[in-house]
């Protein structure tokens, strides 16, 4: 699989940097999981900062575009990002972190 970033931008109001990615893939779509962890080490982010918001694989291409976020903390992770957003990207959270969302 091979990445190539379209653009980057960072948000400051909201800390954190925004990415468009292109995943160049063989046989099928990489999974959210595989895409993650080949950003992380293109970004040189770690596992709890970054965030895969949309993936998109057009039918017949062996192309995946796709939008990241890189948080500054984990905490503001948490608070800025969508609770759907957090369970496609972390799986299923425990009470205790889902309770953290509606701070």
């Amino acid at each position: 699989m091979e990445i190539e970033i379209t653009k980057e931008a960072n948000n400051q109001l909201l800390m954190r940097k925004e990415v468009f990615f292109r995943l160049k893939h063989e046989g099928a779509s990489p999974g959210r999981a595989e895409a993650r962890n080949a950003l992380i080490k293109e970004l040189q982010s770690t596992q709890n900062l970054l965030v895969i918001d949309r993936m998109k694989t057009e039918f017949g291409k062996r192309e995946t575009v796709g939008y990241a976020k890189v948080y500054e903390s984990e905490d503001r992770l948490r608070k800025v990002e969508r609770e759907h957003i957090l369970k496609r990207n972390f799986g299923s959270l425990g009470e205790g972190e889902v309770a953290k969302e509606g701070e």
